[in-house]
């Protein structure tokens, strides 16, 4: 297959626990798919982020030079302009910030590199995938919990590129200390790893499986640590409606795949949050709320799309003179 159009692209989920990627023709049609745990700090993010593109290259017997551009989501605050990742404290990647684009892109033999916000990508990919049109907030569930927003056509980054890092809000400001040093903020309710804590499962089944399985099934205290949980997602959904009115809020990362269970969950407890309140049920915010299909990989595929718009527009570019 050496030879492929140079519209390929290969986009990167760069995650606290995986790094997931795929390969995208240019009718974006998935070719590949690899994953490898996540290596914390810098060499490690890059070294893993590179033998993830490599392998998807191999096997799909395509050199690293047919690739129009790899695209990388990462948590944290990330300056696209520069491919600069700073705060991506699940990454091992702390406030003085590494240059992810430059270093993988030279790892990769130049090939070029953009690096994105992870929830940005994924609500990329999301828009695409799902068909959605509007303004949409992905709601990313994983090892921790921020949104990447679409606003008007575009992504809201922010100005400092901090649009979305609702995690931090706090949600009990006598709760436990945060990553972020502060106290009780909502990804320490409404995360993967908040589940992980709550409900210990069997090694290989996750946590969030485990447990709205339990509930399902009538366990009085998983249906306690479920609608706990669900109570937490349900104040991130009503903060990103009640800021940004956005007419989709999709359900994104390792606690999706739950999936429908998951919505119905977080729907009962944005209906019982309304109770009482003319006004947050006249916004009708459960209504719309959806969650990413199981096993799509809307944030690679965001991240893929995203690497190849900004190779085009570079490309577009008059030379300097």
């Amino acid at each position: 297959m050496t030879g492929i159009g140079t519209r390929w692209s290969a986009g990167l989920d760069i995650g606290g626990t995986k790094v997931l990627g795929v390969l995208l023709d240019g009718d974006d049609v998935v070719r590949g798919s690899v994953r490898v745990p996540t290596r914390r700090g810098t060499d490690g993010v890059v070294g893993a982020a590179a033998e993830v593109v490599e392998r998807l290259c191999a096997e799909a017997g395509l050199a690293g030079a047919g690739l129009a551009a790899v695209g990388a989501g990462v948590p944290g605050l990330v300056d696209p302009a520069t491919g600069e990742v700073s705060h991506a404290v699940n990454l091992g990647i702390d406030d003085r910030g590494v240059a992810l684009a430059p270093l993988l892109a030279a790892r990769l033999g130049g090939v070029p590199v953009t690096v994105e916000n992870d929830l940005n990508v994924a609500a990329v990919g999301a828009a695409r995938v799902l068909r959605l049109r509007g303004d949409l907030a992905l709601l990313g569930l994983g090892t921790g919990v921020a949104a990447g927003l679409l606003l008007g056509g575009g992504l809201r980054r922010g100005h400092g590129g901090g649009a979305g890092e609702i995690g931090h809000v706090p949600l009990d400001p006598h709760g436990p200390r945060c990553p972020c040093g502060q106290r009780g903020c909502l990804e320490l309710y409404a995360s993967g790893s908040a589940l992980d804590a709550a409900w210990p499962a069997p090694d290989g089944v996750p946590a969030a499986a485990a447990v709205f399985a339990a509930a399902a099934a009538g366990d009085p205290a998983a249906v306690r640590v479920r609608d706990r949980f669900a109570g937490a997602v349900a104040a991130a959904v009503r903060l990103l409606v009640l800021t940004c009115d956005v007419e989709h809020v999709v359900l994104g990362g390792g606690v999706a795949e739950v999936g429908e269970p998951l919505v119905a969950a977080v729907r009962a407890q944005l209906d019982r949050q309304a109770d009482g309140s003319p006004f947050l049920r006249s916004l009708g915010i459960a209504a719309r709320v959806q969650v990413v299909p199981p096993g799509t990989p809307v944030a690679p595929v965001g991240a893929a799309l995203t690497a190849r718009e900004a190779a085009v527009e570079r490309l577009a570019e008059p030379l300097a003179l």
